[in-house]
């Protein structure tokens, strides 16, 4: 059966805390079957996503867990009725453990992204296109709505993403980095590995020569008859590009326990403290002192982004109160994710060593490269990292395409009890 209209209450509204992730993942678990298999592909508006999960906010900044939320989901259906949401969940580790192994992607996504804008900003030819597709003045329906709705809700469902990264490519001809930075900025659950694999992936960069085309039949059958867009690319030639991307060894975990007095650090990475302490060789009660930082959200293309920046403060404060909760420990937002701001709050705490969840290839692993080379070299403070069991055992299998990643699922799926964040699935305590 088709889901209904309000199938999933609130389906614009994103509340930035723990508890709203938790609520989502038990309105959406019977679903999570069949129903999600059928259903997963069509989006029929903001104000309708019964069928898909809506759980990529808290996903992204791991409000949630990947491992908790997939042992949920198999307490209630067996993998192979859930298979396809089982995989969903697995791209997303795909993409992330790709990128950790190929850094040069992101580098090369970085300087190309800046390339762009300066391209843009000296032709006023460019940029009259680029502030057309923007301003939602098109004339192709369904972009022209998506980009309202991206501003106005931060989400768009992930088929219209994949829809609108092809029209920006091959219809408008507008630079790839330009939309990548667009979604990454203003997507609530904007990813850097995620996002920019996906827009490589459409441009025929990530797989080489295979590229997605959005057609008018495919929307028109999969919005229900909202959209019937006019001129779209009949073809989709695959973008060129040097390869930017050797592989290279995944950087080990750093697992060994902190010597000194310890600091925790959180990040918008990754908010849920209890689970990664679990996993790790550090006890909660060893943590003296807890801070939160973040960076600064970038304006994009579109403008400040500012659903996701309200969104990131306030699932911040809401990791806070999680870990001061689990750590019994003072807990304070700093105002930035700076080597200055951390060594002052360090200083004053007298840490020897600040731990932190690993960050992923991204604008907050370069932070916390450079606070590391500072804290240790300017104050003798080690920043150690700590790599959740999930991403150890799935990263490994992330180095080729998907499929290599795949067959190992059930393989994987079986470690899911050796994982401490599936116990906040488990625990009612946990949702405290």
């Amino acid at each position: 059966m088709r889901p209904a209209a309000g199938a999933l209450a609130q389906a614009r509204h994103f509340e930035p805390s723990r508890e709203a992730g938790l609520a989502r993942l038990a309105a959406f678990l019977p679903r999570a079957g069949a129903h999600y298999a059928s259903w997963r592909n069509h989006d029929d508006g903001p104000d309708q996503r019964g069928n898909v999960s809506g759980l990529s906010p808290y996903l992204r900044h791991r409000l949630l867990t990947e491992a908790e939320v997939l042992a949920a989901v198999l307490a209630q259906h067996s993998l192979a009725d859930a298979g396809m949401f089982v995989q969903e969940v697995f791209w997303r580790t795909y993409f992330k453990g790709y990128l950790e192994t190929r850094p040069g992607i992101w580098r090369a996504y970085v300087s190309g992204l800046d390339r762009e804008k300066a391209a843009h900003e000296a032709s006023s030819g460019r940029r009259a296109a680029l502030a057309q597709a923007l301003a939602g003045e098109t004339g192709i329906d369904c972009f022209d709505a998506w980009i309202a709705e991206l501003r106005d809700t931060g989400y768009l469902h992930n088929h219209a993403r994949m829809w609108f990264a092809s029209i920006w490519i091959f219809t408008l001809r507008l630079p790839w980095q330009l939309g990548a930075d667009l979604f990454l900025q203003q997507l609530l659950d904007g990813d850097p590995a995620s996002n920019t694999l996906s827009w490589r992936w459409v441009a025929g960069l990530h797989t080489r020569g295979k590229t997605y085309l959005a057609t008018a039949q495919n929307i028109r059958a999969c919005t229900d008859g909202r959209f019937n867009p006019h001129g779209l690319a009949q073809h989709a030639a695959p973008l060129e590009e040097p390869d930017p991307a050797p592989l290279e060894a995944l950087k080990p975990a750093l697992q060994t326990p902190p010597e000194g007095r310890t600091g925790l650090l959180l990040t918008h990475e990754d908010l849920n403290a209890p689970s990664f302490l679990a996993g790790s060789t550090i006890a909660a009660g060893s943590i003296a002192a807890i801070a939160g930082a973040s960076l600064p959200t970038e304006a994009s293309t579109l403008g400040a982004a500012r659903l996701p920046a309200a969104f990131r403060q306030a699932a911040l404060d809401d990791g806070l109160a999680l870990a001061a909760s689990t750590c019994v420990a003072p807990a304070l937002r700093l105002p930035s994710l700076s080597a200055e701001t951390i060594a002052a709050w360090a200083g004053a705490e007298r840490l020897a060593t600040v731990v932190t969840a690993y960050a992923p290839v991204g604008p907050v692993a370069d932070a916390l490269a450079g606070i590391a080379r500072a804290l240790l070299h300017e104050h003798g403070i080690t920043l150690v990292q700590l790599r959740r069991p999930f991403d150890e055992h799935a990263w490994p299998y992330a180095t080729r395409g998907y499929f290599a990643l795949k067959t190992r699922i059930p393989d994987l799926i079986a470690r899911l009890a050796d994982d401490a964040s599936v116990r906040s699935t488990i625990d009612p305590s946990a949702r405290a």
